[in-house]
């Protein structure tokens, strides 16, 4: 069965070092990134919070892309775009749940969650997250390795890591 493990950065850097430790132990299509854009420019040089959206198109595999601008966090996980959110406004997602949520638009970030076994409830607590600036960073696994990124998650400091 597999499983969601859920962490909330409000640090740039050690989220980015959290993804970075998470590939070297074998995750990467699995991972996935949501930040808001403060900027208001997704798909430009800027994106989440201030991230350097450098481009790097090394780092992308599939998934939605926004015209190839992608890179700095965004850029460690397979297939990242922009997407605009009702009540949350420019976000960009990289990975899985990119897609996801290019779905559920109208539901919200905590709508397309439930798809990952997340309760609406708690998916609201990380829409709210993601307004105040916080990065939302998950990684859907098997059983056996949802510890495993547990782990990596909770040793970087996330402010709060949950398996779902």
């Amino acid at each position: 069965m597999a499983k969601t493990v859920v962490a909330i950065f409000s640090n740039e850097q050690v989220a980015r070092e959290a993804v970075e430790d998470l590939r070297r132990a074998g995750f990467d299509r699995e991972i996935s990134i949501l930040a808001r854009d403060k900027g208001g420019k997704a798909g430009g040089r800027e994106g989440a919070g201030g991230l350097n959206m450098d481009v790097d198109a090394g780092g992308i595999s599939d998934g939605v892309t926004t015209g190839g601008v992608l890179g700095g966090l965004a850029g460690l996980a397979a297939g990242a775009g922009a997407l605009v959110v009702p009540g949350l406004g420019p976000l960009i997602a990289a990975g899985p749940i990119a897609g996801l949520l290019s779905g559920a638009a109208t539901g919200g970030v905590a709508g397309g969650l439930i798809d990952w076994g997340i309760p609406e409830a708690e998916g609201r607590e990380y829409e709210n997250e993601i307004r105040q600036g916080k990065m939302l960073v998950s990684v859907r696994c098997d059983d056996q390795r949802a510890d495993q990124a547990n782990r990596i998650l909770k040793d970087h400091g996330a402010d709060r890591v949950r398996i779902h």
